[in-house]
């Protein structure tokens, strides 16, 4: 198999395990350079994993390299996504794959223009649990799905992260920082959706950081709704009721419970690529354990990118794709704009349902 040469821009938080996972897990890579707007963090990170430390332009013209891993923050996914797009490198980019839907079918139809892919996180999806929850979905276990509820509630990232202010404004939030692994699994389990009907709220104005590092106790103004709620309607007509929140403190609600004709399923966390699924059959009284039976069940985060770079090796489409990420950053703005008229919103965009993924892996 030939390597495909990966070139990364962006050194925060989230590149350790890309890079770890890529250089250790997935032969179909091979990482060559970093980039950031922080030289410092980039010169950190080639000197721990033994690659180059670049400019972004110099990381753009680099021949060895086929294929950018965007690991900016949001604001700059579409900029440096368009640039890797017009030096003619196929784009992986982490979640959302940038702020704004026309912003992003304008990235489909450049990568398509310039003959190369764009792919874009989360790929949890394409690890065991859910693929295990859509197999037994397809399987008929629970009969044909009719509807479901999903939960996602805490009391957020000012905690765990050591800079979160960008974390509480416009294009992040709940919605957008964690809507995309839920989302991306409702994909991957029923298909393509239709419209939202939802209603958005903020429940403090300003927060403070408490997580240890350089802005522990500084308190900023949240600038976008911190807790949502609405309905999602499929366009195989099942109905899904979703709240995702930074305003609760605690809960006891399942992450993802579906409800058929013939049974009930409980899918956990898609944030993650393991966990328990559970599901009661019609008749019986107690939920059951199903085994996870596909491969990927720890944090294998670059697996999304690696199955791409796979996927343009055997002239096949590739899984996490742009079609997915675009449809799901339409329903995500389709949720607060739905709040914000008062009405329901239907879709624009649309999809294929992702091939599910070999239970070995790749």
């Amino acid at each position: 198999m030939e390597r495909t040469g990966v070139g990364i821009i962006g050194c925060g938080n989230v590149s350790d395990i890309y890079i770890r996972n890529l250089t250790t897990l997935f032969p179909q890579t091979d990482i060559i350079a970093c980039a950031s707007r922080h030289r410092k963090s980039a010169r950190e990170a080639a000197r721990r994993y033994g690659i180059l430390a670049c400019s972004v332009d110099e990381l753009l013209q680099n021949p060895e390299i086929q294929l950018i891993l965007n690991l900016t923050t949001p604001d700059a996914h579409y900029e440096i996504t368009r640039r890797a797009l017009l030096a003619g490198k196929h784009v992986y980019s982490e979640k959302p794959i940038c702020l704004e839907t026309e912003q992003a079918k304008e990235l489909q139809l450049l990568a398509e223009k310039q003959g190369v892919r764009l792919g874009c996180a989360p790929d949890t999806v394409l690890g065991g649990a859910v693929q295990t929850s859509r197999q037994l979905l397809d399987s008929g276990i629970i009969g044909k799905p009719l509807s479901a509820h999903v939960f996602f509630g805490w009391h957020g990232p000012e905690h765990e992260h050591p800079n979160p202010e960008f974390l509480y404004q416009y294009g992040a939030g709940p919605v957008f920082d964690y809507g995309p692994y839920y989302f991306t699994a409702l994909v991957t389990l029923f298909g393509p959706a239709d419209s939202v009907t939802a209603m958005a709220g903020k429940g403090f104005e300003r927060r403070t950081c408490t997580c240890p590092g350089p802005h522990v106790n500084e308190s900023f103004e949240v600038g976008t709704p911190t807790h949502v709620t609405g309905v999602l309607k499929f366009q195989s007509g099942v109905l899904v009721t979703v709240t995702i929140s930074f305003d609760i403190w605690g809960h006891g609600h399942p992450f993802i419970e579906i409800y058929g004709t013939e049974g009930t399923l409980r899918a956990p966390d898609p944030d993650g690529f393991g966990g328990e699924i559970e599901v009661l059959k019609a008749g019986e009284e107690n939920f059951n354990k199903v085994p996870v039976n596909f491969a990927y069940t720890e944090n294998n985060r670059g697996i999304g990118l690696a199955e791409m770079a796979q996927s343009i090796e055997q002239n096949k489409p590739h899984r996490a794709a742009d079609t997915v990420a675009v449809h799901v950053l339409e329903i995500m703005h389709a949720f607060l704009d739905s709040s914000t008229l008062k009405r329901t919103v239907t879709l624009t965009t649309t999809c294929e349902r992702p091939a599910p993924m070999e239970r070995r892996g790749l």
